[in-house]
């Protein structure tokens, strides 16, 4: 069931030096060069412009021999002055195959748990945000010239961008590791990761002039998972302050040790897994080059488990209960999203008729629903849309409802910007577009990505949504003088739409929302359909409603 998912291609990042930075003694630290005294040890980074940047900066122990497959651990203060001036290597990962993400052979390297910081120059006290890079938990890195953090620093912003543990590495679960865990829970290691950054950033970023305590974390596809991830898991709480999903997703997740919703548990994955690769205990997992364990662990899917510890239950039930954080959020999502991963979509029907029948067969009391929202009239577009809403669309609304109900300031957002060389590739406002125009990083898009126009009407839209963006960062209220007053959500279902330029809108694609949420919770009342990206004829047969 979870073929598909392995290939959804969410942002990928190149980093442009692998290895560890050395440290230099305080006697050869240059006097130009900013220097930065946090409690983890001083830095020397280096000016760019307007803003001082320090790369590379580690928050953890390397997760290396017996580390890993283990929380993350503290790193000690290093002695001296660390040279942070250069990027460090992605986490490992398996090569990606081509597509508007692909940026590549990164360099890379199992000792990957760095961070990079990007701060206005004399910044005091100044917001901070956090971006978690996506790439389905399995692709991408921190350092990828699309995060550049400059323009967040002209506006007095402090950007964090991490790297985490990705695909195997990071979210494996097995019984011999749960056996020697004090918890006894295995998995979820690129979530603590992400974690163990949150509590550096709480303890050392007032030496780059931000606010420990006003962080925004914000990421997009497999960042914004992880952004629900961080909402959710009782660990994280109180190690952020407000939260933005770009294109975030709700999928269910597999259980530690229990078979449910179509998953198997998290442990036999893993034991099967290891299996496969010839490895009897966790031992010999340990012992395995790890270039060649991420290569060999095709067809593993990395996703968060939940453990009664760090995910406590579904997102989706977590969100229900109110257990979530309760901090202000932003989310929303693309309107071509699926142009770029078509391999989600159903078959496409012979014919109208043909697509009618399979609705009705599929869908049944809710076919009428569907049929209006997704007619047979354009079947190719229909379908597009379709997954989009079930996948992006209702994860964006349901998140913005959720969080209102807490009582906090909810804003939804939905971009349909595209641009001639997007609509000459099919693929206007696709998965991840959005991010070039939310960190102004038009030059530093991967090969294959549509190139942008570097024009006056492309900028202003950037500007406005660094301006939302920063804004909601600093006081919980989006802003800009380049567009409207974005309300919150409970204002007449308002949303701001970015096109062209920023409008507000309200009331975004009636009956969306509540279509796709009858289905959830009918399959999730039902304790064996999982929910998830399929629609249409991939779509299991709907449970019926036993309220009725």
């Amino acid at each position: 069931m979870k073929a598909g998912f392995l290939l959804i291609a969410a942002l990928f990042g190149a980093c442009m030096l692998a290895g560890s930075v050395p440290a230099i003694s305080a006697g050869q630290a240059k006097i130009a060069d900013p220097i930065a005294n946090p409690p983890a040890g001083r830095l020397q980074g280096v000016r760019e412009g307007d803003a001082t940047v320090f790369r590379a900066i580690p928050y953890a122990l390397p997760p290396v021999g017996d580390r890993r497959w283990r929380p993350p651990a503290a790193m000690p203060r290093w002695d001296g002055v660390r040279a942070a001036k250069l990027a460090g290597p992605a986490c490992m990962q398996p090569p990606m195959g081509g597509g508007p993400y692909d940026r590549g052979s990164p360099k890379m390297d199992e000792d990957c748990l760095t961070l990079d910081v990007t701060a206005p120059a004399n910044a005091r006290n100044a917001p901070v945000m956090v971006w978690i890079h996506g790439g389905t938990l399995i692709w991408g890195t921190a350092q990828s010239k699309m995060y550049d953090g400059r323009e967040f620093a002209k506006r007095g912003i402090v950007l964090v961008s991490i790297n985490y543990r990705l695909g195997v590495l990071g979210y494996l679960a097995h019984p011999g590791l749960s056996k020697e865990s004090p918890e006894g829970i295995s998995g979820n290691y690129g979530l603590l990761d992400q974690i163990a950054a949150l509590k550096w950033v709480r303890a050392n970023i007032a030496a780059f002039g931000g606010n420990p305590r006003n962080v925004t974390v914000f990421g997009e596809s497999a960042g914004a998972l992880s952004v629900e991830y961080l909402l959710a898991s009782p660990p994280a709480r109180g190690l952020f302050d407000k939260a933005i999903v770009e294109s975030g997703y709700l999928f269910t997740m597999p259980e530690l040790r229990t078979a449910r919703y179509e998953e198997q548990s998290a442990e036999s994955i893993g034991a099967a897994l290891a299996k496969r690769l010839g490895a009897p205990d966790v031992a010999t997992l340990r012992a395995m080059d790890a270039r060649t364990l991420v290569n060999s662990a095709t067809g593993y899917v990395p996703y968060g488990t939940i453990d009664g510890k760090i995910l406590k239950r579904q997102l989706v039930d977590t969100f229900d209960r109110g257990e979530q954080a309760p901090v202000p959020l932003i989310a929303g999502f693309n309107s071509g999203e699926i142009r770029s991963l078509r391999f989600l979509l159903p078959p496409l029907p012979a014919d109208a008729g043909t697509y009618a029948k399979t609705i009705g067969a599929r869908y049944g009391d809710l076919a009428d629903a569907w049929l209006k929202l997704y007619p047979a009239s354009d079947l190719a577009q229909t379908q597009l849309a379709a997954t989009r809403d079930a996948v992006f669309g209702w994860t964006a609304e349901r998140l913005v409802r959720k969080q209102a109900a807490l009582g906090q300031r909810s804003y939804l957002y939905f971009f349909s910007h595209s641009y001639p060389s997007e609509l000459a590739a099919d693929l206007a406002a696709f998965h991840a577009s959005e991010v070039p125009f939310v960190f102004g990083t038009f030059a530093d898009t991967p090969g294959e990505w549509p190139r942008i126009p570097d024009t006056a009407d492309e900028r202003s839209l950037s500007a406005a949504m660094l301006d939302y963006w920063t804004s909601f960062a600093r006081n919980a209220v989006p802003a800009s003088a380049k567009g409207p007053e974005w309300k919150p959500f409970t204002v007449k279902a308002s949303y701001m739409h970015f096109a062209d330029k920023p409008y507000l809108a309200r009331d975004l694609m009636p009956g969306m929302y509540d279509l796709h949420e009858q289905i959830m919770a009918r399959r999730r009342a039902s304790g064996v359909q999982s929910w998830n990206w399929r629609t249409a004829a991939t779509a299991p047969v709907l449970p019926k409603d036993d309220r009725r």
